[in-house]
């Protein structure tokens, strides 16, 4: 009798492993703009590893940053959320000159 060991049921999806191919989907300078990339990825069910890009400061100073990898097979639909986000929030126009409506 033949033995599943990629029984998704009894596993649930963990961080990718080094053995699987991963590739790049995102990077940048801020780390606190690639974890909220991450949790956005993760809110739509593709794992994630963000990696510290840092180099030594006293050679190279500024360079560094992270960079988001997932799953080879993932990696698709996890640019086309991150472009999605980027698109949505370049058009999010908020208007501050204004004053709020009287509340009656």
């Amino acid at each position: 009798m033949a033995e599943n060991s990629n029984s998704s049921s009894s596993n649930p999806r963990t961080r990718p492993v080094p053995k699987e191919k991963l590739v790049k989907v995102f990077d940048s300078e801020r780390e606190s703009e690639a974890l909220v990339v991450s949790g956005l990825l993760e809110s739509a069910g593709i794992d994630s590893d963000v990696t510290s890009t840092d180099a030594a400061q006293d050679m190279f100073p500024g360079v560094g940053g992270s960079v988001i990898l997932v799953r080879e097979d993932q990696a698709e639909e996890a640019r086309r959320i991150i472009e999605e986000y980027r698109r949505s929030d370049e058009t999010t126009d908020i208007d501050i000159s204004e004053e709020p409506p009287p509340v009656n």
